[in-house]
């Protein structure tokens, strides 16, 4: 290996006679290097849009959530709750309800969710500090939280003495339905503050207190729809589950934050794929270059390689020299493209100078894991276009 690295390092760095042939040569050295830097750059700012756009969900998302598995709502015992608090990795948790609702306001309808949550709820989730306009709401009382989209729907403010704000849900049980009053359960609310996160989640929740919601639903005191839980740093994620499984019997279904916005992972992981899919092509149209550019140097180099021949080289270590001059040509100029990559990145990440809006800079996140994929895309590719120009040393080129 050493003969043939030591010529393909020759040829890398002294350069062809033919003018056209190291004309080439930069071309296809300098697409590498713009390939590197824009594949890299892109898997950075994807990444930072990824953060970005999860950022949202995890303030309404808990780490764990805990559904009933068979029915809609889960009695819980104080000794369960007893057994939960000695759940080692458990940093806190809040009960909750889930319900569809009707919500109407000064001849307004609006049909959204309504959540009760208990006195924890701002340990687990991090709602309070979306709230723009107004407060959360307090313990034992019938105030309410409302999304910035329910509320422009509506066209509610906050602490109107005027208009009502009411809520109606359907009364379990069967039988004749005589009129609307005994079709609904219905109570009165008071919006004390509105959350914004983004168009969708605007217009997914009013939270109130649980024992509100209990009430209108006819619900038992310890009859609830779900647990959410915030866990320790250091806590382990299947372990805790695992003992949330035993302690209500396998009575519910667990699943953590990625579980709960499954659709919107996958979205996010198929558009990386496709960006990074898309720029590695780029990439490998540049090498097709270097392909050209290689076979132009055996065949200028020909009689040089005849002469190595007839000394006693094998047609095999003729072939490595060329191999290792493209795989050279790609490493460093991806080196190359990774250090200008890497310098945006950072400069962006730091100061953003490119901005979305006048207040928010284009999000960007460095990661080492994107410097690997990227090293190993054009390590990959560089070494399969090298070796497929290499080919072209072979018997035949040494018959004629």
């Amino acid at each position: 290996m050493k003969f043939p690295l030591y010529i393909a390092k020759r040829y890398l760095f002294s350069g062809s006679k033919n003018t056209a042939i190291n004309i080439i040569t930069i071309i296809a050295s300098v697409g590498i290097i713009v390939g590197t830097m824009a594949l890299f750059v892109v898997m950075s700012v994807f990444s930072g849009l990824k953060d970005f756009s999860l950022s949202f969900t995890n303030d309404f998302d808990p780490d764990i959530k805990a559904f009933a598995k068979e029915g809609k709502t889960i009695l819980i015992t104080p000794q369960q709750e007893a057994e939960i608090n000695t759940i080692e990795g458990i940093a806190h948790y809040s009960k909750i309800i889930e319900e569809r609702a009707l919500f109407t306001f000064n001849g307004k309808d609006q049909l959204s969710n309504i959540k009760g949550v208990d006195k924890n709820f701002h340990l687990v989730n991090q709602v309070e500090k979306t709230i723009f306009q107004g407060q959360w709401i307090e313990e034992d009382t019938e105030q309410v939280v409302v999304g910035y989209g329910i509320s422009q729907k509506l066209s509610m403010g906050l602490f109107d003495l005027v208009n009502v704000f009411e809520t109606f849900v359907p009364k379990p049980g069967k039988g004749t339905i005589d009129s609307p009053e005994g079709a609904f359960n219905r109570s009165v609310l008071v919006p004390v503050g509105f959350y914004f996160i983004n168009e969708d989640l605007n217009q997914k929740y009013v939270f109130t207190n649980l024992s509100i919601v209990q009430e209108l639903l006819d619900y038992q005191p310890n009859q609830i729809s779900g647990i959410e839980f915030k866990l320790t740093p250091d806590a382990d994620e299947s372990e805790v589950m695992e003992k949330l499984e035993g302690v209500f019997k396998g009575a519910i279904t667990l699943k953590n934050r990625t579980q709960l916005n499954e659709s919107l992972y996958r979205m996010l992981n198929t558009e990386n794929l496709i960006l990074y899919l898309i720029f590695s092509l780029v990439i490998v149209v540049t090498l097709f270059t270097l392909i050209g550019a290689i076979i132009m140097i055996i065949i200028e180099k020909k009689s040089n390689l005849k002469t190595l021949l007839n000394l006693g080289a094998e047609v095999a270590s003729l072939r490595k020299i060329f191999l290792l001059q493209g795989f050279l040509i790609c490493i460093i100029g991806g080196i190359i493209g990774l250090i200008l990559g890497i310098v945006v990145t950072l400069l962006q990440q730091k100061f953003g100078f490119i901005m979305i809006n006048q207040s928010m800079p284009y999000p960007v996140r460095f990661t080492f894991a994107n410097l690997f994929i990227v090293l190993l895309t054009i390590s990959a590719l560089g070494f399969f276009a090298s070796w497929i120009a290499s080919n072209r040393v072979n018997k035949k080129l040494f018959d004629n």
